[in-house]
């Protein structure tokens, strides 16, 4: 009997070591659903497992105010834009050890991988802090200030992955954000906030080709996506509650209403739909691309900017910063699924395997 006892012991010790490995492999590796990485302003990184929609894990980026993020398409590397810190950190997906932080320049936000090369916005004339409203005194007063110390324009560096070198950078306009690759991968589209426009420059010298006026349409240009075909181009007008449709020759088409402040856009895997997430409507929008009717909206939270679909296309998770939640929506009715709490101003989220969102694209 003492043998067989002993014995059971040792099973059930080996049983406890064998779920705790799994455990920890979960919150690394990630289960079959996959996991989201959310970067949150004033804190570090969250891992959501995407089977349990729980958060799983933490990064520790040293609190230097991480924002734009996104994945290299073999998994291997997150490349994440720290605010705070003027670089950019290349984390180890699977461990989450840190690589190597690259000095990018001062206010790193928006965050496009690519292939082996991550384009990084930064603003050296960035005051910090929310933008004025357009029209208003305080804007003319900080436009009028620009104007008098020639305030240098935004740049977008251009990171390769493998090397850590940044290998050039491309000048865009006042408060640049939104970023974005040409279907054929040769021209760099970039929303201008401050300048009122959207710029398309070439990607081998960096030299505007073109240049959209968006005034007609409201303030602030915000993000910009590029349909799945590259048929088509759209940007958010965040204070216009507008979309600029544009076509593959970067002319605009038409526009659209939204609800209040669009910002971060996506189009659905088949390019069928586009989403677009509403900071002050506190909704999720959904919209079809053949004929711009609205199709539906899904309750989110106070100030969300960006998303992600899971890796099976089956639900929407939604990144709200002023509610310090990331907000589950059903991807078929737009219902909530889950409010997962406990973050700190959660700005950018991506998925892996990779999917669509307003950060990242499986297209590209």
């Amino acid at each position: 009997m003492l043998i067989c006892f002993r014995a059971s012991i040792f099973v059930l010790i080996g049983m406890a070591f064998l779920v705790a490995g799994c455990s920890n492999e979960s919150s690394t590796a990630g289960s079959d659903a996959g996991l989201a990485y959310v970067t949150n302003q004033k804190g570090n990184i969250t891992v959501i497992d995407l089977a349990s929609l729980e958060s799983v894990s933490e990064i520790d980026v040293n609190g230097k105010g991480p924002r734009g993020i996104g994945i290299t398409p073999d998994g291997k590397t997150i490349v994440v834009a720290n605010v705070d810190g003027g670089d950019i950190t290349l984390i180890a997906r699977e461990s989450g050890e840190i690589i190597k932080h690259i000095e990018i320049g001062e206010n790193p936000e928006f965050v496009r991988v690519i292939g082996n090369r991550a384009y990084i916005s930064f603003e050296p004339a960035s005051l910090g802090g929310p933008p004025p409203t357009p029209g208003s005194e305080a804007a003319q007063k900080l436009e009028e200030e620009r104007e008098e110390e020639d305030a240098e324009p935004a740049k977008i560096a251009v990171v390769n992955i493998e090397s850590g070198i940044v290998e050039k950078e491309i000048t865009g306009g006042m408060e640049t954000e939104g970023i974005e690759l040409s279907y054929d991968q040769t021209k760099l589209i970039i929303t201008n906030e401050a300048d009122e426009n959207i710029t398309v420059h070439d990607l081998e010298s960096g030299e505007m080709i073109k240049e959209i006026s968006t005034i007609e349409y409201g303030h602030r240009p915000r993000g910009i996506k590029a349909s799945p075909d590259g048929s088509m181009y759209v940007g958010s007008i965040e204070y216009g509650n507008s979309l600029v449709v544009m076509n593959s020759e970067f002319e605009v088409i038409t526009s659209i209403k939204t609800g209040e402040v669009p910002y971060g856009l996506s189009f659905s895997r088949d390019g069928s739909k586009l989403y677009v997430a509403l900071a002050k409507g506190k909704v999720l929008q959904v919209f079809d691309t053949k004929t711009w009717e609205e199709l539906g909206r899904g309750k989110t939270g106070t100030r969300c900017w960006h998303f992600t679909f899971t890796p099976d296309d089956s639900k929407i998770l939604v990144a709200c910063g002023r509610s310090d939640e990331v907000v589950v929506l059903n991807a078929s009715d737009l219902s909530v699924v889950k409010r997962l709490t406990g973050f700190a101003m959660p700005w950018g989220i991506v998925a892996y395997p990779k999917s669509v969102g307003s950060l990242d694209s499986v297209w590209q």
